[in-house]
Parts: C-alpha cells; structure tokens; sequence
C-alpha cells in the first residue's frame, strides 16, 4: 500500500489538539482540517512534512503562536491558518518558504511587524494579514513581490506612510489597506498598479493631495478614501473606462469633483458626503442606471437638482443635505419608486412641495426641513383626494414613511388630515413654519408617533389623546397661538379633551421655578444644539425671527412646585432617600397635587465641583430634546444658591439591578418581561445614536442606571455622563462610568464614541439573561478569543447561562432569549469596529432576523 499522502477531514466536527499522529506521516503533500473545532497549539513538529504543498487549518479555537519550524516547508504552496486565535508575531522563518503562492493569516490575534522577509516570497500572489493586531509600518520589501494579486492589511493597527514601494508590485488586483493609522501622502507611484480593481484605503490618517496617477487606474470597480485628510480635488479621469461601481471618498476635505463623474454609468454606490466639494450641481451629476446610494450631503455644492436624477430607477438613498442647492424640488423625482430616503435638508429650496412625491411608495424618510419651501403640505403625502368617494380609499402610496421633518420652512394653512393616515410614522416635525388651524382631527389616529414638534406655528385648539402628546414637554408646542392641553406649562383646554386618564392623578403642571431659583439657562445651552436635526455650517436664522432658548422648559408656578418639593421631602431628610449615586442623592418626592415625582439632588452649592455642575448640565442637555418612551421623563431643574436638582418621572419598580437582587420579584420577571427590557434598553440606546443630531452617548449604561415602571418597561436614566458628539471635534475625554461594564478600550483610550455603549448594553443584556453580572464569562471570553460572537457557544451552553431561578423557558420565548443572548455576545467584542450598531442590535432583536447574519456580515465598504 503507497504511502498517505492526502488528507481532508475538512467541514466535519473534530474536536480536541491537532493529533500528533497525522504530524507523522511524512509522505503527506495535502492536509486540511479547516472549519472543525480543533483548538491547542500548532505543534512544532508540522515542520517535519516536508514534503507538504497545502496545509489548510483555518476556522478553529488554536491558540499560541505560529512555529517558526514552518519556515522549513520549502514546498509549501498554500498556508491558511486564518480564523482563529493565533497570537504573537509572524515569525521571520516564513520569508524561507520559496515556493508559496498563498498566505492567509487573518482573523486572529497576531502581534509585531510585518517581517521584511515575506519580501522573498517571489512566488506569492495572496497575502493575507487583515483582522489582526499588527503595528509598524509596511515593508518596503513588499514591493518585490510583482506577483502578488491580493494584498489584504486591513483592520489592523500598521503606521507610517504606503511606501512608494508599492508601485512594485504591479500585477495587484485588490489592495486593501484600510482601518490602520497610516500617514502622509499616497505614493504616486500606484499609478503603475493599472491591473487594480479595488483600491480600500479608507479609515486612515492619509493626507495630501490625490496623485494624478490615479487617473492611469482604469480597471477600478471599488474605490474606498474615506475616512481621512485628503484635499485638494478627486483624480478627474478616474471613471473613464466606465467600470467604477463603488466609490466613496466622503469624510475628508476635497474641492473638486471628477469630471468623469457626470458619465460614470456604472455606479452602484457614491458617497462624497463631508467634504468641501463646490460647483453646480447640474453639471456635477449624470444618469447612473444602476446606482442605487448616493450621497452628497455638508458639501458647497449649488444649482438647482437636475430632474434628470429620475433616470437613477434603482435610487433607494438620495442624500444631498447641508448644501446650497437652490430652486424647486423637480416633481420628477415621484418617479424614483425605489426609493426609501429622500434627504435635501440645510438648503435654500423654494417652492410647494411637489404632489408628485405622493408617489413613493417605498420611501420611510422624508426630510426636506431648513428650507424656503412655501405653501401648502400637499394632502397627496397623506392620501390621494378621494376620501368621499365609494371605492376604496388609495392612501398616497407614502404608508412605508417613518421620519417627515418640513420643519424651518414657510408652509402655510391648515394641516391636511390626510397625514393621519400614515399609520407607520414615528417621528414628525412640523415646527417653524405659519401652519394654522386645528389638529385634533388630523392626529387623533396617529398612535405610532413617538416624537412629534409642531412648535412655533399658529396652531389653536386641543391635542390629540395619542401617546406622541402625552409623552411630550412645552417644547414642542410652544410658539402657538391657542393650543392647550395636558402639557405641563400649556394652557389646560375649558372641556375635557383627554379621555381615558386616570382622574385620581394630577399632572405636574409647574415644572421650573422661574421665580424661586436663578435658572443657570446660559450654562446649560453651551455652543452645540439637539434642536434642529439638521444644522447648517453656517448659522442659521429660524423661519419667525425668534430667538427664544430651545432649552427652557417654561412654568407658571415655579416657586409653589419648587417649595412643594422642599417640603414633601422635608429639606432633603434621608429618610424619603431611595438611592445615592456619584454627583447626589435621589429622594421620592409625593407633591400637594398629588403627583409623585423622583427628586435627583445634585452636592450642595458650596460643595459642588466643576464636574458635578457639569454632570448637572449634560443629564438637562441631553434628556430636554430626548422623547422617547424608553428614556427617562425629566419634568424640571432648579439651579439656585441653596440647592440643584432635576425633576423626574417616578417609576414604581426601581432599578434593573434591584429587580434582579431580589429573590422575592423573581418570580414576576419572567422571560418576557426580561426580553422586553433589553429591548426597551435596544431601542432608546438606537434612538441617542441614530435619531438624535448630534448623536448622544450615555457612558454608564449599566443595570443601577436602567429603571422599571409597574409593567416592567425599561427606561434609560442618569445621564450625568452623557456626551454629545459634535462633528468636527475629537471627541475625547476623561474616563466615565461603571467599572464592569465600561469598554476594554477605555483602558487605553479616552475617545467617547457610540460603541462605548455598545458594549455596555452587551453586559447588561447578559446580566438581564444570566439574572446577574456576567463577570467570570466576560473574563472567559476575553482570554479565549478576540471574537465572542463567535466563540462564545463553543464553551457555553445556552442553558447554562440563563438564570436558574426562574423556569426554563421554551417555544418562542426560548427563541427570543437565544436571540438576545447571542447579540448580547456580538457586542461584546474587544475589537469596537467589530461590534454592531446599536441600529443594527435594535433591528435584529424587534424581528426574527438572525442577529449571526448582521455580525458575520463585516462588509469593510
């Protein structure tokens, strides 16, 4: 019997080290035991195949470093040893193996520099390196591998400029060199690469002008610069040959655009948002039959939108935000059936809003607010004039809408009833415009509205009994001329319009005493605005002339709430104390009207740091603009030389983590109720990050900061933390937070971003599904494996997570659980870029989407 020479127990459920026997049979040429469950070190003695050609052990747990007794397989033609848990350098031994042609290492946790010595691989055309954790800058010896057709550095800490190198290796197809910390300028020199297809250099530090030798890359379908310091203007012939697909240089500080731009039929994606593009719009943009995103907004672009954008059948984005465009909004563009987001907001458009947009079908955002438009919101958005006839009814085809911001316009007269019959919308924005009449009859069915503004109008009459008005503050209806209703500092209608409330509690009606404490407004207003989600570059000028402070929650009575507090809490006595945190003190506070309220009462005066005063102002910065129902409800603030403190929503149930360390409420906070609250958490975390403009981050997501009402509904509270994320700035600060549930990064870096808080949910979702902190399994994860997304099943059983006091559940409810537990782990990943968005979390666990398939899908555009 010949000697062994091919093995593949690929794609089976191997379990244990690499066995030591197969290492034995030196005749083998062949060898691949990928996607199994091998985990161990490579054993050193894998250099005595010599005779080895193809040696595949990617898609396991294997740990330790790579031996560098494989430096010895001379004969080795294919090394994959991606996806795993590798860690340590590249050992420089691999520059000896003469004959491979491919080298895959990526996804795992290797560590060093890229060794010089790969450089001797004239033979290699894949090299492999993304996903891991290398620094240093990239050989220059790279350049001698002419033969190399991939070269992937991605997601990895490398530094230094792209050498000039490069040029070197001209027979490359893809070079993809983004999310690292390189610098300086791109090399001319890449303009010899003319066989590149795709070119990712994206989520850099690069700057510099573009090389005009760009323009010789006429085989480019991807080409990815975002995300550095680019200036000057984009390579003006880099569309000639009609291949390009993918394009996106957005978040830099270019002026110019390609003139090959306006022909570049082939376009699937552009994205050239940020930046400092000028010149007419007109001229700019051509027909894309294919295109599908585009993206154009906080640019200086001008001219009217060319009714020619139509053509683009495919369109499901059109974004052209915080630009000069001027004249009408082209009624053409009803033909874009495709598309889901229509955003021309911060501009100088004028005009009615064309009828024609009635058309869209499939369109869930609808922004066109800080503009010049005029007249009438056309009935056609709501639904088509046929409301009296016998057929059906034919709603205007905007039924998918989810977001309609008109607001800082000029519309005038009545809103048309109509919009009532959008029975998706969540948010809308009608404020600063000459809108008049009553809205009783075009809101009274909207109950999916969860954030409404109809402020600064000249609006009368009494709100709807939907829940977007009772949830609401003064804010967003101030500016009218007779509204009243069930909104403390609004005038209280003469008959009763609000049916089915509790008659035997009364509404906090007076909110700040404007007259017993000294608001500190100008502290609090600071130089960036959650008011207007769209906000020019340069300041704008609200449609009315108003200047009043956006941040002010009027009262009629202030004293008599602000000595109701005193006294209902004694001055503070600790015995009405229901909890004690880093800047004061919470009290429960039951007022004369009979409302109870929470009391967060910030050190005294005369104690306070500058930090506790600025956790003061951040927890009424952030919770004045955010309304939703998963977010603390803040009613008031005083700021006055005897004490501080915020006015809040009283929530019968405490906090998470009472709830979950007390034995007696166990058998009430069943899977359902558990799920819902992680959701609930999901959902107001999703709404900070992506319906807030600028963005707000908590920083202490952690189960003493998340409060239950009577039903067991989350509410996210404590915002004493929060950051709002201005554009243009660092955003970098001191360390904040809960020990236990803040970032691993923060350990090393101070940079406040969204997935901060990411990870944070990730603890207190398992905390919610363990039934307490997940410590030890945190810890556990973090030492077996840079992806616990991944990983984590492998070692833990679902079973053996869930909280043991309480019933195992089962059906779909095990199904939800599963689900959560399993994104709970996708946001724990030590790596922030490779964490979900809190969109993306909020998405996966509303549906039976698979969360796997949103965190495996790590699309690097």
């Amino acid at each position: 019997m010949p000697p062994l020479q091919y093995i593949d127990l690929s794609r089976n459920d191997l379990i244990g080290p690499i066995p030591i026997e197969i290492l034995g049979l030196s005749n083998l040429t062949f060898l691949s035991l990928s996607y199994n469950k091998l985990f161990g070190n490579i054993p050193l003695s894998i250099g005595h195949l010599s005779k080895l050609i193809h040696l595949d052990l990617s898609h396991h747990n294997l740990s330790g470093n790579i031996p560098i007794e494989l430096g010895s397989l001379r004969s080795l033609q294919f090394l994959d040893l991606s996806k795993n848990s590798i860690a340590g350098p590249i050992p420089s031994s691999i520059g000896n193996m003469s004959s491979l042609g491919q080298l895959w290492l990526s996804a795992n946790q290797l560590v060093g520099s890229i060794p010089k010595e790969i450089g001797r691989l004239g033979s290699l055309h894949v090299l492999d390196l993304a996903s891991n954790y290398l620094k240093g800058s990239i050989p220059t010896t790279l350049g001698n591998l002419s033969n190399l057709t991939f070269l992937y550095l991605y997601d990895n800490q490398l530094s230094g400029s792209i050498p000039s190198e490069v040029g070197g290796m001209s027979s490359l197809i893809k070079m993809q060199l983004g999310d690292n910390n390189l610098t300086g300028p791109i090399p001319s020199s890449i303009g010899n690469l003319t066989h590149l297809s795709d070119l990712h250099i994206g989520t850099n530090l690069l700057s510099g002008s573009l090389p005009t030798e760009m323009n010789n890359l006429t085989s480019l379908t991807r080409l990815l610069l975002h995300n550095n310091h680019f200036v000057g203007q984009l390579p003006q012939e880099i569309c000639n040959s009609q291949t390009l697909v993918n394009f996106s240089a957005s978040n830099n500080h270019l002026t110019g655009i390609p003139r090959s731009l306006r022909n570049c039929s082939s376009l699937i994606r552009l994205r050239l948002q940020n930046n400092l593009l000028k010149g007419n719009i007109m001229n700019a943009l051509g027909v894309y039959p294919s295109l599908y995103y585009l993206e154009l907004s906080n640019n200086e672009l001008y001219g009217e939108l060319p009714s020619k954008l139509s053509e683009c059948g495919k369109l499901t984005s059109l974004i052209i935000s915080n630009n000069k465009i001027s004249g009408a909004i082209p009624p053409q563009l009803g033909n874009m059936t495709q598309l889901g987001k229509l955003d021309l907001s911060s501009n100088y458009i004028v005009g009615e809003i064309p009828k024609d947009l009635g058309k869209l079908k499939l369109l869930q955002h609808l922004l066109l607010d800080c503009n010049l438009l005029a007249g009438h919101i056309p009935q056609e958005l709501g639904a088509l004039n046929n409301l009296e006839r016998s057929i059906p009814i034919e709603i205007g085809n905007l039924q998918s809408l989810q977001h309609l911001d008109l607001s800082q316009n000029l519309l005038t007269r009545e809103i048309p009833r109509q919009l009532g019959l959008l029975h998706r919308l969540e948010i809308l924005n009608l404020s600063h415009n000459q809108l008049s009449g009553s809205i009783m009859s075009t809101f009274q069915d909207m109950i999916s509205l969860t954030s409404i503004d109809i402020s600064f109008n000249e609006l009368e009459g009494s709100l709807p009994n939907i829940p977007a008005f009772r949830n609401a503050t003064i804010g967003v209806v101030r500016g009218n001329k007779g509204l009243c209703g069930d909104i403390a500092g609004l005038s209280p209608c003469t008959t009763p319009t609000l049916k089915g409330r509790n008659k035997n509690k009364k509404s906090l009606l007076v909110l700040i005493p404007t007259l017993g404490c000294l608001l500190s407004l100008l502290l609090v207003v600071g130089a960036s605005s959650i008011g207007c989600r769209r906000i020019r570059k340069t300041e704008a000028t609200s449609a009315n002339g108003s200047n009043e402070n956006p941040w002010v929650i009027w009262s009629f009575n202030g004293r008599m709430v602000y000595e109701s507090i005193i006294e209902a809490t004694e001055e503070f006595d600790a015995k009405y104390c229901i909890g004690v945190g880093g800047q004061g003190s919470v009290y429960k506070a039951q007022l004369q009207t009979g409302e109870t309220v929470a009391v967060k009462k910030f050190k005294e005066v005369v104690d306070i740091e500058m930090g506790n005063q600025k956790a003061f102002e951040r927890e009424i910065h952030a919770l004045t603009e955010a309304r939703h129902r998963n977010i603390i409800k803040l009613y008031g603030f005083c700021s006055s030389s005897r004490h501080s403190f915020l006015v809040y929503e009283f929530l019968e149930s405490g906090s998470l983590k009472d709830v979950l360390n007390n034995e007696e409420r166990m058998a009430t906070f069943d899977w359902n109720r558990r799920v819902n609250v992680v959701k609930g958490v999901a959902y107001a975390l999703s709404y900070m990050h992506h319906e807030c403009s600028p963005p707000i981050i908590h920083r202490d997501v952690s189960s003493k900061n998340i409060l239950l009402d009577e039903e067991y509904e989350a509410h996210v509270s404590d915002f004493g933390m929060a950051n709002v994320l201005k554009p243009y700035s660092s955003n970098w600060t001191s360390f904040a937070g809960t020990f236990g549930y803040a970032a691993p990064e923060l350990a090393y870096t101070m940079e406040v971003n969204e997935k901060c808080d990411v990870y944070s949910f990730g603890v207190v979702a398992l905390e919610v599904i363990m039934g307490s902190h997940p410590g030890d399994l945190i810890s556990s994860l973090a030492s077996s494996s840079s992806s616990p997304s991944n990983n984590s099943t492998t070692s833990w059983s679902l079973k053996e997570v869930l909280d043991q006091r309480i019933p195992y559940s089962k059906g779909n409810v095990l199904g939800e659980v599963a689900l959560v537990t399993k994104t709970a782990f996708s946001c724990l990943n030590p790596k922030p870029k490779h964490r979900p968005t809190m969109q993306q979390v909020s998405r996966a666990i509303s549906t039976s989407f698979h969360v796997e398939n949103m965190i495996n899908s790590n699309d690097h555009n």
